[in-house]
């Protein structure tokens, strides 16, 4: 009696450490860790796109202590910056009033882009780390952000004010059928510092991303999850201590092989007439296809709306619609959506096409 009573306290004290057990690798761990502050609350958690391929993110990341963890495209977690210190990951931002959001939150960057899916492995292993992270600090589903939700621009040629939109970077997040993968039930419903007129809108696709209804990774998100593996400490010792199911031996029928069907009689060969081919007809272009050049630009109906030049914007151009996704920008052979373009990479000599 007296060792299972042992032993219920010791898997009973373990058990709490195991739940909290974040696997994750250090191989890219930050050796700017020791002159790191101790954060002093945790409010949030931002999720990031790096927006470059794996390995040079993670050398600029661990040469830079700019995040608290990084989830690569295989699902592998890397950890940065001790969780309890702080990362700079978010720049300029702002929350709820407050500057400067390093200070309350942690950052994990995932490698890929704003606006192209994750691959499932990738989505699983995001959403472990960041439940496990959720129950750690007692942070509800609103409070898993994205980089746009609370980075904020200065005021430039564009904005005259403070405005909300200065980055895309983990955009996707806030969309529901990603935010579904991973398990987050709630987002936030609107942006307290544009009510609060400490900040203005200064991208409005980026509005309805955030706060409204456009959802791009809806068809990417379509279909069920596969059952996925289960990853950390205490998976790895609930695994153990699971017994395997036994194996179904094969019924009797299913032992005996089923007699073979008849062969069937082969059908007379018909007498060849000679009959005129039929014209193939002409491949569609499919409409989604996003014009790669401007002779494709001009064939849509496209015309060319202005150049951007030292006192020309984008918006003196285009006016709201600058960032729209059916405003393009072509320069050095390149053909860009609205959608898609930073506002930090406008440069001069962009053309801008719009519809007739």
């Amino acid at each position: 009696m007296v060792w299972r009573l042992l032993a219920t306290i010791t898997v009973s004290a373990l058990l709490p450490t195991l739940s909290f057990a974040i696997d994750a690798s250090d191989r890219y761990r930050s050796p700017r860790n020791p002159e790191r502050r101790i954060r002093s609350s945790t409010e949030l958690i931002v999720l990031h796109t790096t927006e470059a391929a794996e390995r040079g993110s993670l050398v600029k990341l661990c040469d830079r202590g700019e995040a608290h963890y990084c989830v690569t495209e295989a699902g592998t977690v890397y950890r940065i910056v001790d969780r309890d210190r702080e990362a700079f990951h978010a720049g300029r931002s702002m929350w709820n009033g407050k500057e400067d959001v390093d200070k309350f939150s942690i950052g994990i960057e995932c490698v890929g882009h704003h606006d192209k899916a994750m691959p499932e492995v990738q989505i699983a292993a995001i959403k472990t780390l960041v439940k496990e992270l959720q129950s750690m600090y007692r942070l509800s589903d609103d409070k898993v952000v994205c980089h746009s939700h609370v980075a904020y621009g200065a005021p430039n040629k564009w904005h005259k004010t403070k405005h909300r939109g200065r980055k895309r970077c983990g955009m996707l997040f806030a969309m529901p059928s990603v935010r579904a993968r991973l398990g987050l039930a709630k987002r936030p419903a609107y942006d307290a510092d544009v009510r609060a007129k400490r900040l203005v809108v200064g991208d409005d696709y980026l509005r309805k991303v955030l706060y409204g209804s456009v959802d791009t990774m809806r068809s990417a998100y379509a279909k069920p999850p596969a059952a996925p593996q289960t990853s950390g400490l205490f998976s790895w010792f609930r695994r153990k201590n699971t017994p395997a199911a036994p194996a179904q031996k094969p019924t009797p029928a299913a032992q005996k092989p089923a007699p073979a069907a008849p062969k069937p009689k082969p059908a007379p060969v018909a007498k060849k007439t000679s009959v005129a081919p039929k014209p193939k007809p002409a491949p569609k272009i499919s409409a989604a296809k996003e014009p790669s050049s401007v002779k494709e630009l001009v064939a849509r109906g496209y015309v060319l709306k202005g150049t951007v030049a030292k006192d020309v914007t984008a918006s003196k151009i285009a006016g709201a619609k600058w960032n729209s996704p059916d405003t393009y920008y072509t320069i050095r052979n390149k053909v860009i959506p609205g959608n898609r373009i930073d506002q930090a990479h406008i440069e001069k000599g962009m053309c801008i096409w719009m519809k007739k």
